[in-house]
């Protein structure tokens, strides 16, 4: 079926998604086995009995996911280095979750699970690529520092999904290059948008780079309802006879297509053939999610850098 579309818009972002992995929950055994000496050891070498957390709980011991000796601090210090150049952008320096979408790693049940990086490491190879998470060439003592790096954090937590003590991470997000964000909107956003028409001003009425950056990602980021990431399709239909109808699409598929009218009234309008009625849909964030698969995090830095100095 051809459908003619009008589009406008532009900028969008990849999101990446996260680990994930079912992990059986443990015995009760295995939660109330004594924290003794003699105690027998998990896999890997891992205790058997609860411990006190690191970072202070009360007296509550951390579940047994948690229950790892502690890695050699240089080892730790070297994947804390790793994490930090690969994996902060998308899961956050504190481990939950950045701002390319990432999900928590304090909650996932692969790092909860891990031992010795063997679940990390067919993750970091590519294992879900085709889910959102892509390969991290690291060498296989890289996946067990950054892994031993994972476990102190999550040892220290209170509890599953807490975050790890010390002060908040504060992220950075002006980082781009100003001048190369304004080239990439001269080019890629500039048939929609200007900085001295609807964007004019914008830093200022959004002066937390996040929430700017946040804004026009999503589709927003002029006045009034150019503000707002959820824009209005709209859609003019032209029948074999009689006038063009517009209004806000409903639906459309291979049999109907159905407008609100601006008087509140629904019409519709069955579909003879792939061009009968002829259908001109307007979708203001077309172009936005058309950038999805060419957009870089270069590219979204810059433009947020250079939409940072429209005040």
């Amino acid at each position: 079926m051809r459908v003619r579309r009008i589009l406008s818009g532009a900028g969008s972002l990849a999101l990446v998604a996260g680990l994930a992995l079912p992990m059986s929950a443990p015995s009760e055994a295995a939660q109330n086995a004594p924290a003794t000496p003699a105690a027998p050891a998990a896999r890997g070498g891992r205790q058997a009995g609860p411990q006190a957390p690191a970072g202070g709980g009360r007296g509550r011991a951390t579940f047994p996911a948690q229950q790892r000796p502690p890695a050699d601090p240089a080892l730790v210090a070297r994947g804390q280095s790793l994490y930090s150049v690969s994996c902060t952008s998308c899961h956050g320096g504190d481990l939950r979750g950045g701002q390319l979408g990432g999900p928590n790693l304090l909650r996932s049940p692969v790092v909860l699970a891990d031992d010795l990086a063997t679940l990390l490491q067919p993750i970091l190879q590519g294992s879900r690529a085709e889910r959102g998470m892509p390969a991290i060439p690291l060498p296989p003592d890289a996946v067990n520092a950054v892994a031993a790096y994972l476990h102190s954090v999550v040892a220290q937590s209170r509890g599953q999904g807490a975050p790890p003590p010390g002060p908040p991470v504060v992220l950075n997000v002006l980082v781009g290059d100003p001048a190369a964000g304004a080239a990439y909107f001269a080019a890629k956003c500039s048939t929609c948008h200007s900085p001295t028409g609807d964007l004019q001003g914008l830093a200022s009425r959004v002066p937390d780079p996040k929430a700017l950056q946040n804004l026009w990602v999503a589709g927003g980021g002029g006045r009034g309802a150019a503000a707002s990431p959820r824009r209005i399709v709209t859609a003019t239909v032209t029948p074999a006879s009689g006038p063009a109808v517009s209004g806000r699409l409903v639906k459309i598929d291979d049999f109907i297509v159905t407008l609100a009218l601006g008087d509140g009234r629904l019409r519709s309008f069955g579909r003879e053939r792939e061009d009968v009625p002829r259908v001109e849909i307007r979708d203001p964030l077309s172009a936005h999610r058309d950038l999805l698969r060419v957009y870089t995090n270069k590219d979204m830095h810059d433009v947020t850098a250079y939409l940072a100095t429209l005040k």
